[in-house]
């Protein structure tokens, strides 16, 4: 049996943060942060993780205001999610709330006595990891 992950994005302009589902669809696993390149480049990397993962489903973050309304950046991440669905093919996007998952990932590493250095290179990855796992639990219950 052939198990379909989930892939979850943390989007920024210049990073991704990369997070996956376990085979279960029950964890959320740190995968790692790429740096944005071309659309060709991103192409390239992004159908290489899913075909590496068995990916069919995008798990995005959505950065909202604070307010709950939509700005430039809530509208770049679901224009980004929508090249990379359609272009790789896949089967759909799910949004999460993403509001307040920096702070998180950032105080996650603060207790794992990450220093600044360290956490700069992981922080998005981490943030992914809280946006696909905060998906899981709301939809495996």
């Amino acid at each position: 049996m052939i198990t379909k992950r989930l892939l979850g994005l943390d989007i920024g302009d210049r990073y991704i943060g990369i997070a996956v589902s376990d085979p279960l669809g029950l964890t959320a696993q740190p995968y790692r942060t790429y740096k944005r390149g071309t659309r060709e480049d991103d192409l390239s990397f992004f159908g290489d993780v899913v075909e590496q993962f068995n990916v069919e489903t995008l798990v995005c973050g959505l950065p909202l205001n604070m307010d709950g309304s939509e700005s430039s950046q809530t509208r770049k991440a679901k224009n980004y999610a929508g090249f990379l669905k359609n272009a790789l093919g896949l089967k759909e996007i799910k949004y999460v709330d993403e509001r307040l998952t920096t702070l998180e990932a950032d105080e996650i590493l603060k207790r794992g006595g990450k220093k600044y250095k360290d956490k700069k290179k992981v922080i998005d990855t981490v943030a992914a990891q809280i946006i696909l796992q905060e998906y899981i639990d709301a939809n495996t219950r």
